[in-house]
Parts: structure tokens; sequence; C-alpha cells
């Protein structure tokens, strides 16, 4: 299962009721659910971007930076990284040491070390650096994924896929794999052998020895099942078409819609216009459709927006995405709001209680 809290949905600056990107995925074993490690704050969770005071919002959930396992920021954009350093700074003050994974691009690290420099930052943890622009074929074709191992039968591969914007900007393609190992119950009861604790040894992997002599292996009576998850965050980007192999199979597309096709007009005709290089709601909506994807969530919405939804309002509002995308979309749809929270799992997306 993945759990999304959407920790920043405005685009450029923050509003009263928005800030600007930011996304945390909760990485959760359905398997063991119950266990310590899937409990309260401890879940293992990864960040994608990490707009101006993302560290505040988080104050308002139960994620604990203690257990973040990995940064993604899809481009440079003030708006997606500004709140970066100082995530780090906090995550120091508060005791951390295990090292963190970063997946950004080059110019990122310059940042981190330009703060370190200038402002004595100390991180008494290592940072794992992965270079996007290492990871990225020019053919447009995705690299060997990123793989962080949460656990020996629980593992996130992290793809990055090049996007279009006025900046290098990417998308993340997050597969989640979890195994579990399962008794071959016929077999068991084919042979003779009761449900009694042994059945449970051999599901935990001990090899059993019965009372009348016979040793049990676990291998030969237990098999791996596995469940897997995909989705796709997009970053920044005009061109959705790109996207278009990484969303074969996905469960959920999470992508901006900035405004809507009559607002970019406008901006592009004025004597001083130029291409923001954004997606409009009609956009997205046109390429989900296309690709028959069962749900989207858009994100990253213009300060011009009002966050009601009211269709009769003169003021711009978010009806006015929602409505433009209905004309074009017939999936599931989500608008985000700042901590919104989803979860996917095989059954696909709902919404949570927030």
């Amino acid at each position: 299962m993945l759990q999304f809290t959407f920790l920043g949905t405005s685009a450029g600056i923050p509003t009263k009721k928005r800030n600007v990107t930011a996304l945390a995925i909760e990485c959760l074993n359905p398997y063991a659910a119950n266990s310590a490690q899937q409990s309260g704050s401890k879940k293992p969770w990864i960040l994608i971007d990490c707009g101006e005071a993302t560290q505040h919002q988080l104050l308002h959930t139960k994620l604990s930076v203690r257990h973040l396992a990995a940064i993604c920021i899809t481009h440079v954009h003030g708006d997606h990284c500004y709140g970066l350093p100082g995530l780090l700074a906090s995550m120091a003050m508060s005791g951390r040491t295990v090292p963190l994974t970063l997946i950004a691009p080059k110019a990122i690290l310059t940042l981190i070390q330009a703060v370190q420099s200038t402002t004595d930052l100390y991180l008494p943890y290592d940072i794992d650096f992965v270079a996007i622009e290492d990871k990225v074929c020019a053919d447009q074709s995705v690299a060997n994924p990123v793989v962080l191992q949460l656990s020996a039968a629980h593992k996130l591969e992290i793809e990055i896929v090049k996007l279009s914007h006025r900046v290098a900007s990417y998308g993340f393609v997050i597969t989640q794999v979890v195994q579990s190992l399962k008794l071959n119950t016929h077999k068991l009861k084919q042979q003779g052998i009761a449900a009694t604790a042994a059945w449970g040894q051999l599901q935990a992997g001990q090899d059993v020895m019965l009372e009348d002599g016979r040793k049990l292996v676990s291998v030969e009576y237990t098999y791996r099942e596995s469940q897997q998850l995909k989705v796709v965050v997009g970053g920044d980007n005009d061109t959705p078409e790109l996207l278009q192999q990484a969303v074969q199979g996905a469960n959920v597309l999470i992508h901006e819609a900035t405004y809507t096709q009559s607002v970019r007009d406008k901006i592009m005709s004025r004597p001083d216009g130029f291409d923001p290089m954004h997606t409009t709601a009609k956009c997205i909506a046109q390429f989900a459709q296309a690709m028959q994807l069962p749900a989207l969530i858009l994100t990253h919405f213009s300060a011009r927006y009002h966050s009601y939804d009211d269709p009769e309002s003169k003021a711009p509002n978010m009806a006015d995405i929602r409505l433009e995308v209905g004309q074009y979309y017939q999936g599931k749809l989500w608008l985000a709001r700042d901590f919104m929270r989803f979860l996917v799992d095989s059954d696909g997306v709902r919404q949570l209680p927030t």
C-alpha cells in the first residue's frame, strides 16, 4: 500500500490555503500491518519536492523525519526546492544519523554545499546523492531505477523520466514491490499434516520436525507472493505525452494542472506574453483519457484560483479546473488540497479522512 499526503499544492507562490509543492508518500507493507515498523510515525516514507515551509507542513502530520528514506526533487525552481536546506538542518537537529538518499538534479547538490559553507550547517548523517542527469538516457528511455530496500521483503523502485519545462524537469515512476511467504495448505492437508503450530513455523521460514519423525522443510511447503503498485508523479511539465510509456499499468497519475486552457491562451497572447510551459487542465485531461488512466490526482494550481469550488462565482476558483477536466476525462478525479490524503492498494485509489 502507498499512502499520499499532499503537503503543498500551490504553484509558484503560497496562498493562505495552499503551500508550495511537496508530496509525502508512505510505503506500507500490507503483510506487516501489525508490526511496529508500520505503526504511528515509524512508517518509511519518501518526499517528492520540498518547497519553502515544507518542514512546517510536516508538523501538522504524523510523519517522522527519522523514517524519511529518500527525497526526490523534480527540478530546481524554488517552489520545489527552497525548503530543502531547512529540512535537512532540522533533521540534523532532531538527531538523525542514518543516511538519506537524495535524488535530484546536480544543481541541488551545489545548493546544499553552498548553504553548508556559508551558514556553518553540519549534517551528522550522510547524504547518498543520486544525480538525475546520470540516470536519464539521452534517447528518453529510462535508465536503471534507484532501488530502496526498505526491508528484506519490501522494496521501492524509482525510475526517472525527462519532462518539458523552462528548466530541466523530471517525473518519478514509483513502483512498490512487497513479498510475502504463503503456506501451501493444500499440500499439507494432502499429506495429513494437521493445522498446528507447525504451520505457522513453516510460513515463518522455519523447518519443522514432527512428532512422528518427519522433517518438513519450509521451502517445500511455501511459495512467495508479490504485490506490486505503480504510481507516477510528474514535475512541472507542458507535454504529458512524455509520460506515455511511464503510465502504462499505473494505478494513478499525479500531475500538475496549473491553470485552464483559456488562462494559458491569455498569457500567451499578451504583448509581453511568454510560454510558461505548464500543463493546462484540458491538456492533462485529454492525455489521461487517451491513456485510459483509472485515476488522476491534480495539483500545483496557480495562486489565481481560490480554493473553494463554486461554478457560479465570477472569481477564478477550483470549479474552473474541475469543469474543464470533466469535459475530457471520465476516470476517477481529485483536485488535491493541502493535507489531503489518499491510499493506493490493489483495490485502487481512495481518499482518506484528513
